[in-house]
This record gives C-alpha cells, structure tokens and sequence, in this order.
C-alpha cells in the first residue's frame, strides 16, 4: 500500500497542514488562521486551545483532500513556532494562561536587569542565546509569578511546560506524552547545548521548578502514536522547530551549507557541523539537529524586518496596491538612485542588536521617486542579508559558496539577483519552497524508515533557479558602503534621546 508523512506546521499566524509522498511532494494542504491577542502594549498572546484545535481541524482537511485515512499515514511530523510558551494543568490538560508568543516583550526590564547582574557571558556560554525576552525562560518565570497558585502547583509537579511542539505532542498523544526535542529545547535559555541536559544553575536563577520541564528527545525518532485521533494510530516520530526544519527541508546536511527565509523577518541559518561555535559577531548559537547519537549544531541570524517593508510600502505610504506590485514598481528604475532605506522600524536585529535603531531613509533628492525608495526597501533586504552572512563567514571561518532560498520574497527575481550580486554568492531557489513542513516531514519518515537515509532524500532536492552574481565588484562595494553608511545613521539617530521614548 503506498503510504504517506504528514506535515503539520505550526506557525506564529495559522496552523498548516501538508500531506507528502515518497518523492517529497506535496499532494494535499489545509491552512487556517487564528486570533492574536494584544492584552498591553508589547504584549503578544495565543489561546492555546486554539493553536491545537486549529492544527487538528487542519490535519483531518488535508488528509480528507488526499483521500487518506489514518492507515495511510507512515509518519507525523511536527514544525513549529519556537520559543512561545505554554503552561498546563496535567490532570486537566488545560492551559493556566494563554501561551506567551515570541513576539512578547513584557519581560524585557527582567533581562535588563540580568544583563545588569553580568549574567551574559555564562548565559550564553551555557545556551548559545543572548539574554532576550524572546526565549521562554522569562516567560515561564512570568507565568509561574503571575498566575494564581501557579507556582506552588509546579512545586508539586501538577503543571507542565512546554514550546508548541510539546502542547502538540501532549494533545496528539491523548496526554500520554511530555517531550520536546533538543532544536526547540536550545530555544528556552534553559538548556545547555554542550551536555544536551536541562541545566540546574540556570533552573534556579529563574526560579523554574525542573517538575514541570518536558522530557528532551531527539528530532527524528518514533516518541509514540495518536491512539484512537484518527482512524488508526499514526507514529509521531519528527519534531523541529521551523527554522532548523527549513534548514533540514533545503538539505543544508553539511557543515557551511546556508539557507535563508524570506519573510515578514528574515531567519538565516549556517549547518556548522558537530560542535558549537560561539558567535564573537552576535549571532545565536542553537542546535540544527539530532539524528541518532549525532548533534549537529548551527550559527542563527535574524533580521526584524524584510517582507515587512514592503507591506509598510502598501500600507502606511499607499505607493503599491498589493504586495506583488513592488517588483515592477523597483524595476522602472535601473538603481535605487543612490537613495538607501535602513527599515528600522523595531530597531536593528542581528549583527547589530541595537532596539533604539530606528528606519530611516538616506540620499534623498528632488530626483528621488516612489520607484527609487521601493527600489531601496527591496535592496535593503538584500544588504541586510550581506550583514549576517559577512557576520557567519567571521564565525565560522568557512567560506560560503551558496545560499539557498525559502519564503514569500524569493518569488521576487530582481531581489534574488540583487542578492547574489551584492554577497557575490550563487542563490539558490529550490522546486518546493515548502521547506519548513518538508524538513519535518523528512525527520518523521528517517525515523520510521520510510525513507532509508539522508543520502535518500537529499537527492530529491532540486534547484528551480539559481541566480548567479553579474554586477561588477567596484559597483557592489559602493553600494555596501553607501548601506554602511545609511546604517551609522540610523544608529547615531538612536543615540539621541528622543529615539527611546
């Protein structure tokens, strides 16, 4: 009987679903989206009720699509939103606060105040992270202060932790299973990446009972089934979160293999092979992957705003009607005129980290038109990029031959060229930009032997373009220092006091 692996991927705004065949094709999907709550200003929150009953109602879609039952299914695996975080009663199964997406700030005075302590280098010598409101520690801690009882619940053992991959693993497993893999466990700032343990010191700094913690497995083996969910029980055997599944769903299997994902940000992720490399550039340090008894490890830059200029192109300035409309608006002009846009609109992520950044346009002239800035927003994107991969080169010390691309942007051409000509690098757009579901997809069935290898499968990745650099190098530098340049203002802008308030 020919079987199938089901992808469920679950994102920051929907809950996705993607059945594959053995080729590595997508054959059927389901997509809904779900509310996001804004309680305060920073504060950003999902109803985790939700998160599974969407993925769920997703999963049954896009099987009925195909025509499949339960039987028909090799595999589930799971690709997720990292770090947003989830505290349930285990006796219960239901939540005691709404899970605290990755996007929340209300934590970012107590990792100040950490950062005041002289707490970063041992935080991110253990973890690979820097302290950030981002990662689920503070979160958990929050929780666990604000929620009536919470704590001396979690004293007892009565509550669960867990990322969305777990809170998933829980519901799909009828409860019978608290585990999170070692890629969404590096994410919480309370793991450490070198002895692949939960780690007591950082437990008790922020004050997080280990009762609570889910057990830590690998990413690809079988943790355990569906029970009676579907028609038949379905093994549950692959877990990532979804920048590491990207990284896995582009074949990036070897160290220095690059991929980038185009979206509302941009995540770049380097394979850095079997050992961490501590980033001297402010990059993450973070686990890709563990096969077997193999831990791969990975180098992470992420850039707060890329596709996001571009809706704010739509939006806010009214100078295109739908997001498309900017590739032919970008291509009436042959440069952007010498006009660079810095968009930073929530300050600048990595390499700089700097939050009191703020956008801010350079080169303007009366010459200067609608065209030349959407030209610039679009370049911005592809300098931003140059910034990171410059920071992963330093790192690592491995020089980069190729990048490949995922996400809503690289349907643009122009940008995909610009891109290559400005890292002087081959960029690389596969066939299926599905990768993030793919890569869990591909964890699932490794596990359960439905594909007999990495080997295998790696040759079903295949390459839709590839855009070679062709811009002259005395052109390209230019360009890098004027962005250079563009960037020093923004920064010197955020020195002012006005740019903190």
């Amino acid at each position: 009987m020919k079987k199938y692996i089901l992808s469920l991927d679950q994102g920051t705004t929907s809950s996705r679903a993607i059945v594959f065949d053995y080729d590595g094709l997508p054959v059927a999907s389901a997509q809904t989206e779900f509310r996001q709550y804004y309680p305060k200003s920073s504060w950003v929150e999902h109803d985790p009720g939700e998160i599974w009953s969407t993925q769920l109602d997703v999963a049954r879609k896009a099987m009925k699509k195909a025509s499949l039952k339960g039987e028909d299914i090799a595999a589930i695996g799971i690709t997720n939103q990292r770090e947003t975080t989830i505290i349930w009663n285990r006796k219960t199964g239901k939540p005691v606060h709404r899970a605290i997406v990755w996007q929340d700030r209300r934590t970012a005075e107590y990792c100040d105040s950490l950062k005041k302590e002289g707490l970063q280098a041992k935080i991110r010598k253990k973890t690979g992270l820097i302290i950030d409101a981002y990662f689920s520690a503070t979160k958990i801690r929050w929780i666990l202060d604000n929620v009536k009882d919470a704590r001396q619940m979690a004293e007892k053992g009565d509550l669960a932790f867990g990322t969305v991959d777990s809170w998933l693993l829980w519901n799909l497993s009828g409860g019978r299973l608290h585990l999170t893999d070692v890629t969404n466990a590096s994410r919480t700032m309370l793991f450490n990446i070198n002895t692949l343990k939960w780690d007591n010191e950082l437990l008790k700094l922020f004050n997080i009972p280990e009762k609570i913690l889910p057990e830590v497995r690998s990413s690809s083996e079988v943790y355990g089934d569906t029970g009676d969910l579907f028609s038949a029980p379905i093994p549950l055997a692959g877990i990532a979160g979804d920048q590491q599944a990207a990284l896995f769903g582009q074949m990036c299997t070897e160290p220095g293999m690059v991929k980038n994902t185009y979206g509302t940000g941009c995540f770049m992720v380097m394979n850095v092979g079997d050992k961490p490399i501590a980033s001297k550039n402010n990059l993450l340090t973070t686990i890709a992957w563990k096969i077997g008894d193999q831990t791969t490890y990975a180098l992470e830059g992420s850039i707060f705003i890329a596709g996001a200029v571009v809706q704010w192109l739509r939006d806010s300035l009214g100078v295109i009607k739908k997001s498309a409309d900017v590739e032919k608006l970008a291509a009436a002009v042959s440069d952007s005129g010498g006009v660079f846009f810095v968009p930073a609109f929530a300050g600048l992520g990595a390499p700089y980290w700097n939050q009191h950044a703020r956008g801010t346009i350079t080169g303007i002239t009366r010459g200067s038109t609608a065209a030349h800035i959407a030209r610039a927003a679009l370049d911005s994107i592809a300098f931003q990029t140059l910034d990171v991969l410059e920071a992963m080169k330093q790192d690592s010390k491995i020089n980069i031959k190729e990048l490949r691309v995922d996400g809503g942007a690289v349907v643009n051409n122009g940008l995909m060229q610009f891109q290559s000509d400005v890292l002087s690098t081959n960029v690389i757009r596969p066939v299926i930009t599905e990768t993030t579901a793919l890569g869990a997809a591909y964890l699932a069935g490794l596990a359960t032997g439905y594909w007999q290898g990495i080997a295998a499968i790696r040759k079903q990745w295949k390459a839709d373009r590839k855009f070679k650099p062709s811009a002259k190098t005395t052109e390209v530098k230019k360009l890098v220092e004027g962005w250079r340049r563009a960037v020093k203002a923004a920064e010197n802008w955020a020195e002012t006091g006005d740019s903190k308030s």
